[in-house]
């Protein structure tokens, strides 16, 4: 079953908001996936399916992230639209 939750786009798209919204919470992300990653390494017995699934879906999504704030590093946020 692992491998359909892998392909379904409504599973993945939940576990990227689980780490944009750590994100906006200005969640260190990094320790967020060490944590995970620790946790199935250490206790790989009780590891569900679903914790190794989010681990891959966030570190992509931790790379996307990156290439995102390294594109607008240095840009200046919009204007706010004129209020006539």
């Amino acid at each position: 079953m692992l491998w359909l939750k892998r392909w379904n786009f409504i599973t993945r798209a939940r576990l990227e908001r689980e780490l944009w919204e750590a994100f906006e919470r200005h969640e260190d992300l990094e320790a967020k996936l060490n944590v995970l990653r620790r946790r199935l390494d250490e206790d790989a017995v009780n590891a569900t399916p679903d914790d190794s699934l989010r681990l891959e879906v966030w570190t992509t999504t931790l790379r996307q992230i990156r290439r995102i704030e390294k594109t607008m590093r240095g840009k200046a946020p919009p204007l706010p639209p004129d209020s006539d």
